[in-house]
């Protein structure tokens, strides 16, 4: 997707560069990361600062026009992480390098996402390497 200069230079500040979902870094990567429509366009999100989130290719991709997921632990539905409303460290919490689910929000994001994938680990141990990983905040 194309953005005006300024609205994609807000976002990538905004996050650090980093993807807001699995919080792997842009430095790394050969792939661009994406400016992704937190609340999808096909359910009426806008193109917005508020609307939009840096993400990685495979959270993106995961992602696609979903706002909901299933928490694994509970079989319910739950809103996906949204990035703009809710607090990263409210929802997840590292160990290691897995990412854990501290609500329910939070475990239907890493469920959907596949953010605990094992490329996802390789990727978080080689960032430790570089001191990226674990991210600040």
């Amino acid at each position: 997707m194309s953005l005006p200069a300024s609205l994609a230079a807000l976002v990538k500040a905004r996050s650090g560069e980093r993807c807001e979902y699995c919080r792997m870094s842009q430095s790394l990567q050969g792939a661009t990361f994406h400016f992704e429509h937190i609340i999808p366009r096909t359910c009426g999100g806008e193109t917005s600062p508020e609307n939009l989130a840096l993400a990685c290719p495979g959270c993106n991709l995961h992602k696609s026009d979903r706002s909901h997921g299933t928490d694994p632990e509970t079989d319910r539905t739950e809103p996906l992480y949204h990035p703009r409303q809710h607090r990263w460290s409210d929802h997840f919490a590292w160990r290691e390098t897995f990412i854990v689910g501290l609500t329910p929000t939070g475990r239907a994001t890493i469920s959907a996402l596949d953010l605990d994938h094992a490329r996802r680990q390789r990727i978080r141990s080689a960032e430790a390497l570089f001191n990226l990983f674990p991210p600040p905040g």
